[in-house]
């Protein structure tokens, strides 16, 4: 399947959370076997010779595709959650969005000091979420290799607020 078939298979949803805001569903992507499946292929395959020794998955929806990603990888998973679902010691980050702050963390010893660590999330926006979630792997030791994503809404210029990270998505809109 093309990207251009992939992007096909990912439904919009009008006025979804807000008016005005034409929302990206996955649901019907991930619904799809042999998409989904090409999804993660994808994605593994690009990562499986790069050295790296762990995926970081952001919450939620980035959860779909990191775990099978690391499995493909044969490395672990380091879950990036919203604050209080995390059961030891955490760094927390504080982070702006279109419409006021949100928090994230990661647990203190999510990583082996020097980890290469990919993080995958299912949709670049802004670049605020994923920018927070690498703060905080560099925080826990981990060194952000690339930032993966199955799409990218480029019309908001996300990648600005990321360099000087390198950035891949399968689906651009």
């Amino acid at each position: 399947m093309s990207s251009h078939e992939l992007a096909d298979l990912v439904r919009n949803v009008p006025d979804f959370p807000l008016p005005g805001i034409a929302f990206k569903d996955i649901t019907t992507l991930i619904g799809n076997g042999p998409a989904f499946s090409q999804v993660i292929s994808s994605l593994s395959d690009r990562y499986r010779d790069r050295g790296i020794t762990a995926v970081a998955g952001v919450e939620s929806r980035g959860f779909i595709f990191s775990a099978p990603i690391a499995l493909q990888l044969g490395v672990g998973l380091v879950p990036i959650r919203k604050p209080g679902k995390l059961p030891a010691d955490t760094y927390q980050i504080e982070y702006s969005l279109e419409y006021g702050t949100n928090k994230l963390e990661i647990h203190r010893d999510a990583f082996e000091t020097g980890a290469k660590v990919l993080v995958v999330d299912d949709l670049l926006a802004t670049g605020g979420t994923i920018a927070a979630a690498s703060k905080l792997i560099e925080q826990a030791g981990g060194t952000v290799v690339e930032m993966a994503f199955v799409i990218e809404l480029t019309f908001l210029n996300g990648r600005e607020k990321l360099t000087p990270y390198s950035i891949y998505s399968l689906i651009q809109y």
